[in-house]
């Protein structure tokens, strides 16, 4: 014989469920698996400026994201966040007039959520080269041999456009 009375009780524990559910769902942090493909472009500027003769190879100097990168609607490398470079090559500029140069290679962007994201990119900028003024007035006055080049100077406005080496996902 059937019990209408736990039937009843199945029903309005089944609706009762069904409403919990849809009132409160079980998970409300939502997280969205985002890639950010190799190639993704994502322009830098230097956060100071640079000189040649004050930097060493080996130094790091931080360059700073200038737009948002957005992947699928969503906002993936914020604009302000930081990126690391390495100086590969610092010459001043010295006599005879001989110019300065400065090379930086950019290296990686770390998320706030500590995601670090491979980057390909430099940073090139050399002074002008006065080696012929120099070596011309040399001919005729002696002291115009130290005639310097001029300084390689890296400014805060100098954009740089690095790409993302290799898919790296993000979870936002």
């Amino acid at each position: 014989m059937v019990d209408h009375y736990e039937i009843n009780m199945k029903k309005t524990f089944v609706k009762a469920m069904f409403m919990c559910l849809t009132l409160f769902p079980l998970s409300t942090n939502a997280q969205t698996k985002v890639t950010i493909k190799t190639g993704t472009p994502i322009e830098l500027r230097p956060v100071t400026t640079t000189y040649a003769r004050d930097v060493e190879v080996g130094d790091n100097l931080k360059f700073q994201v200038v737009s948002d990168i957005t992947i699928d609607n969503n906002v993936v490398i914020k604009s302000g966040m930081m990126a690391d470079g390495v100086v590969t090559e610092a010459k001043k500029s010295s006599l005879c007039g001989t110019k300065g140069r400065l090379s930086v290679d950019i290296k990686f962007l770390i998320l706030e959520d500590g995601t670090k994201i491979p980057l390909s990119g430099y940073a090139r900028v050399a002074g002008k080269n006065r080696t012929p003024l120099a070596v011309i007035t040399g001919c005729f006055v002696w002291p115009c041999f130290f005639i310097p080049g001029t300084a390689a100077v890296l400014t805060e406005s100098y954009n740089v456009t690095a790409t993302v080496l290799s898919n790296t996902d993000v979870i936002l």
